[in-house]
């Protein structure tokens, strides 16, 4: 009895890892924004009896990168800036928990005495000033990805600005993004059917800016401190959503949209802009499209037909002589990307603000530095900011593959610069912070 008393106590005994003890708390961290049931992930994960069932597909996913969804990496190229905030990703002791758990066959453990559990990401405004909803729920079948608009009329009595915001669509089988605008003069109407829907793949040509962009599994869009997003008694909220239809069922939908605001004038705004997307060459400073693979005599956003590890470069350089912080930054193309990297030059010297090696269309979002808006990184006259995009446009490529196959088609062709799925983007989305005295002026 001694003897075992003595084996048991050892620093050296292996203490086994188990399910309650050591996993359920780090799953419930990191992957119950989504794998819940009901939710947008295939299958649930905050139960021993599901987990236990797909352990080493989990560790397998956690393993290559495509688990918990996070595109923006860092590489031999980037170092951001700073941290992001709402980071999903395991650290590598956490990875090694899932190891030794699935190495050990996944046990359950003592579950009289199982480990506390964390609170999971906060999915929702938790005291809003107005929450809208879309009326009637909008249908959804067929085999082919979805684009509708949606207008939400806040029905403001004065000016306010908006510090949080929280797109929660209804049903997360067909709901693959959102993206939410700001329509300061309310002329969405003018596209719209008596319920306030219109199609609508590429954003409405409306005066305003971008508020936020939904993903499932995302916690709300807060502006940084003493920051907010305008709006007045004319505007109106515009929501365009992608779903991807299930092939097999009528499905619906109805969008719920959570705002907290104030009344008292920030010190700065806080706005989205969307920088890229240049089809020519600006001769005056050498911005926009740069010059590059398979072009002729002038710079062109070509992606050709069977080329893999193509590159189209374009470059924003400021004009405005003021300086701008950046509290958010994300990238967006569409099925041929593969690889984006935004860089901000100044002087000549670039530092990498972003970069997603694994782009993946099905996750895109923005990314907000975890740091105080002095600490943010600026961009000021002069300064510029460098976007270089990578397509594959080969079979190889799996999101083409299956493009192409849901519209019956066989071989690839050459794409070009275009709002269509099947063409192609390379476009930087920016949180950037105004004067107020600027952001009077710019509607």
């Amino acid at each position: 009895m001694l003897l075992l008393t003595l084996i048991a106590c050892s620093p050296d005994a292996e203490i086994e890892t188990t399910w309650s003890a050591d996993v359920a708390p780090i799953v419930t961290e990191h992957c119950a924004s989504c794998h819940t049931a009901g939710n947008i992930a295939p299958f649930a994960l905050d139960e021993y009896a599901t987990a236990s069932a797909m352990a080493e597909v989990m560790l397998a996913a956690v393993e290559d990168g495509s688990m918990p969804p996070w595109l923006a990496r860092e590489t031999n190229e980037c170092s951001p800036p700073e941290a992001f905030q709402d980071d999903l990703r395991l650290s590598e002791a956490e990875v090694q928990v899932l190891r030794d758990w699935v190495d050990a066959g996944a046990p359950e453990g003592d579950t009289s005495d199982p480990a506390p559990l964390p609170e999971p990401p906060a999915l929702s405004v938790a005291e809003p000033d107005l929450t809208l909803v879309t009326s009637p729920a909008y249908p959804v079948e067929g085999t082919s990805d979805d684009f509708p608009c949606f207008i939400l009329d806040p029905q403001l009595e004065e000016k306010v600005w908006v510090t949080e915001l929280q797109l929660t669509p209804s049903n997360d089988k067909i709901a693959h993004h959102g993206l939410v605008f700001h329509d300061v003069y309310g002329d969405a109407w003018q596209y719209a059917d008596e319920h306030g829907t219109f199609p609508c793949f590429a954003p409405p040509n409306l005066a305003g800016a971008l508020m936020m962009t939904w993903t499932p599994g995302m916690s709300p869009m807060v502006t940084p401190e003493g920051t907010g997003m305008s709006m007045g008694p004319d505007s109106l909220i515009v929501v365009q959503m992608h779903y991807h239809p299930t092939g097999t069922s009528l499905e619906y939908d109805e969008l719920t949209l959570d705002l907290d605001w104030t009344t008292e004038a920030p010190e700065m705004e806080a706005l989205q802009a969307l920088v890229g997307n240049y089809g020519d060459y600006n001769e005056d400073n050498g911005s926009g499209l740069q010059p590059g693979m398979n072009d002729g005599d002038v710079p062109e956003f070509l992606i050709p037909s069977g080329m893999s590890g193509h590159i189209e470069e374009m470059i924003y350089t400021q004009e405005v002589p003021i300086e701008f912080p950046i509290f958010s930054v994300g990238t967006h193309m569409h099925y041929v990307g593969t690889d984006m990297k935004i860089d901000l030059v100044k002087d000549d010297e670039e530092s990498c603000l972003i970069q997603t090696p694994g782009w993946d269309f099905n996750w895109q979002r923005t990314y907000s530095y975890d740091v105080p808006v002095d600490q943010l990184p600026t961009i000021d006259i002069g300064e510029s900011l460098r976007m270089r995009c990578t397509y594959d446009n080969t079979m190889e490529n799996p999101f083409v593959r299956d493009a192409l196959t849901e519209r019956g088609l066989e071989e690839t062709s050459d794409v070009y610069l275009g709002d269509e799925t099947l063409d192609e983007m390379c476009l930087g989305l920016f949180g950037i912070l105004v004067p107020m005295e600027l952001a009077e002026q710019l509607y």
